[in-house]
């Protein structure tokens, strides 16, 4: 998971990355505290330049990954909250709850990581080409 997460940090279709084991991460110094071993466990989150629309183009366009919204499989799960878990809430109430249009949370599993990355790569890359518009950040 933290070499995915370094990954997309440098990914140009990338806005940010939520995952402990970042040395970015706010609460690292507490996780690596607390965590022992440089485990920072298998699940991290990431926003999608595009929002909304960019997050339903990556999990339409996922091959590898499955679509699922349970974690700790042993293979690579991926979900867009906005869009399906907390659809049914209003904006007020996702914002609060933390749900960003743009989020796309990955549970990662045992695949060989150049594997991972390169599915990651082919779906978040579907939406940067086929919009003319400027990518919202």
């Amino acid at each position: 998971a933290l070499a995915l997460a370094q990954w997309l940090e440098a990914h140009p279709n990338v806005s940010w990355v939520s995952y402990p084991g970042l040395a970015s991460h706010p609460t690292h110094a507490t996780a690596k505290k607390y965590l022992t071993r440089g485990k920072f466990g298998a699940v991290l989150t990431f926003g999608v330049k595009g929002g909304l629309e960019a997050g339903r183009s990556f999990i339409n366009n996922v091959k590898l990954a499955s679509h699922l919204a349970n974690v700790g499989d042993s293979k690579t799960l991926v979900i867009h909250p906005a869009s399906t878990t907390h659809q049914q809430l209003g904006e007020d109430e996702k914002t609060s709850s933390g749900v960003k249009p743009d989020m796309i949370r990955v549970s990662v599993g045992i695949e060989y990581i150049d594997d991972i990355k390169a599915d990651l790569d082919q779906a978040l890359s579907v939406f940067a080409k086929k919009s003319d518009a400027p990518v919202e950040p």
